[in-house]
Order: structure tokens, then C-alpha cells, then sequence
């Protein structure tokens, strides 16, 4: 597969028949298509390319057919959606056709370095999935966000003073909260895929137990755990989170204590023995786990069975 890694936001503007950036470390451009007319912005069927950019991008794009290739897996877009790529990220194009309006954001590090903003955009989950899914919008959520497109487009292009980054900044942030409401909503109404993702999750903690992995290997990470999966840590927390209202490491928790009441009410197998099973290096951390979940210690419990 070919690669090409876009050196500037100059060269990916270049690359995508956009005007020349204004300012080299922020650029917004639009792409507004007839209705017969289309663009086809992916490799050719006989060569599959990758690309890389040093900057984030946001893009707002009508996908008519085609396949966005993001981290492992597919990037999960239909028509009227919204894509976040965060700087060094790969992600390959597959014959992608795309109609209507496209809009596309690029911003560099540098850009924002220093400002809060910089510090709110790393912790934005969409910008860190590595198998990412799309902001599917409503109409009226696209409204929103177009309106907030073109609110940053009038004042790059506008002629610049000392408020032009400022107000910039601030169309920005409104935008990237508004992608956080709507994701919220999404994860919410998918409720079918949340259910189905925390049922395999599930499975593989409990293959794991089966097959005395949590006693040779430890307890599982959640980025392990994900990896199983096939999608990243963050997209399968955020998931779980929206389904069961816990983190994955709180799932992962739960399920070791459930474990350790049936392993504690065992005949002759010691607190310690349990927690070397369910793969704790030191049974202390056991004991003040297994106490902070259940509001007694694992002897208390022995004890209020009965077995003792």
C-alpha cells in the first residue's frame, strides 16, 4: 500500500484542490458540489493509499459510497457526517465519492499551543479512537454544525486584527463541544450496538476466567480487552459507559468480585489463594478492593456465609 504523509497544511490543501491556507497552521475550506456533480477523493481501485498529517482535521462530509479505512477496521460513515482525525493518525481512502457540501478544518498543534484549548481537544474522545465511528448528524444537528462552519469560514477570511484568532478559537470550542453533545446522543441511541459490544466484552472476561488466564497473565488490561475486540480503549469505554452507566474498569472490577465470592465460599481454598487466582500480585490489594466494593472484607464475608 502506498503511503503519503502530508509535510504542511499547504500540501494536504494542495492534495485536495483547496485555496492556499491563509495562515499555515489553520485552514477551512468548502467544497460546494452540484447536485450531479461528485468527487471522488479516494486511490483508484488498483491502488489502495494510506495518508498521515501532522495537524487535526474536522470534516463534514455527504459519503455517497466507498470505504474510509481508520486504524484497523472500517471508519463506520453514511451521508451527513462529521470526522475527527487527530495529528500522526493513518487513514486510508477506498474509492470514497462524496456529494454536496464537504467541508474540511485543519489545525496545527501550534496554533493552538498554549491556549486552553489545547488541553480540551486531547482529552475529546473522537479525536483519539483508533477504530474510530463518524458523528452521524441529525438534520437539525447539521444545521448547527454548518452554521458553525460558516461562522469560522466569514472570520478566516475576513481581513485579520488582533480578534480574528480569538473569535476563531471560540467557534471552535463550540464546535467541538456541540460533537461532544451529539456523540453522547449517539452512543445513546445505538443502544442495539452498545448492548452487543458489552455482551462480547463479557465473553472474553469470561473465557479469560475459564481458561486460568487471570492466574497466569493477571488481570486483564483494558486496552487488552479492547484489542480482543477490535476497536480502542476509549471507543469501548465510552461504550460501556452509555450501556451500563460504569467505566470498562469498573465492569472489570465487578466481575473479579463476583469471581472472588464464589471462589471465597470454596471449601478449602485461602483469601490468598483467591486472590492469586483472580490474578492479584499481593492479596492486600484483593482485600482493599474486594472491601471497597462490598463494604466488608473478604474474612467478614467467609464469616457472615456461615463457612467459618
Amino acid at each position: 500500500m502506498k503511503h503519503i504523509n502530508f509535510k504542511n497544511i499547504t500540501e494536504f490543501n494542495q492534495a485536495h484542490h483547496l485555496p492556499k491556507p491563509e495562515n499555515p497552521l489553520f485552514s477551512i475550506g468548502c467544497k460546494s458540489l452540484n447536485v450531479d456533480e461528485i468527487e471522488n477523493c479516494g486511490a483508484p481501485s488498483s491502488e489502495e493509499v494510506s495518508y498521515s498529517n501532522p495537524f487535526y482535521l474536522i470534516s463534514l462530509k455527504n459519503i455517497v459510497s466507498g470505504e474510509i479505512l481508520y486504524g484497523r477496521t472500517k471508519y463506520d460513515c453514511d451521508t451527513g457526517t462529521l470526522l475527527f482525525s487527530a495529528p500522526n493518525q493513518t487513514y486510508a481512502l477506498k474509492d470514497v465519492v462524496i456529494s454536496s457540501e464537504s467541508w474540511v478544518i485543519a489545525i496545527h498543534e501550534d496554533f493552538i499551543r498554549g491556549l486552553d484549548i489545547q488541553k480540551r481537544i486531547k482529552k475529546y474522545n473522537f479525536f483519539n479512537y483508533n477504530v474510530n465511528e463518524a458523528l452521524h448528524l441529525s438534520p437539525k444537528e447539521e444545521k448547527i454544525i454548518k452554521l458553525i462552519f460558516k461562522g469560522i469560514e466569514a472570520e478566516y477570511n475576513n481581513n485579520q486584527d488582533e480578534f480574528s484568532k480569538d473569535i476563531i478559537i471560540s467557534h471552535l470550542e463550540a464546535l467541538l463541544k456541540y460533537a461532544d453533545r451529539f456523540y453522547k446522543r449517539q452512543f445513546l441511541n445505538r443502544k442495539g450496538i452498545n448492548k452487543a459490544l458489552f455482551t462480547r466484552f463479557k465473553e472474553i472476561l469470561n473465557v479469560y476466567f475459564d481458561t486460568n488466564q487471570l492466574e497466569e497473565k493477571g488481570i486483564p488490561t483494558v486496552d487488552w480487552i479492547s484489542n480482543e475486540l477490535g476497536v480502542s480503549h476509549r471507543y469501548m469505554s465510552d461504550t460501556i459507559k452509555a450501556e451500563t452507566g460504569k467505566t470498562a474498569i469498573d465492569q472489570i472490577n465487578l466481575y473479579l468480585i463476583e469471581e472472588a465470592k464464589n471462589l471465597l465460599l470454596t471449601p478449602n481454598i485461602s483469601i490468598s489463594e483467591t486472590a492469586y487466582k483472580l490474578g492479584f500480585e499481593y492479596p492486600q490489594y484483593f482485600s482493599r478492593l474486594f472491601k471497597k466494593k462490598t463494604g466488608i472484607s473478604p474474612k467478614e464475608y467467609i464469616e457472615n456465609a456461615g463457612l467459618n
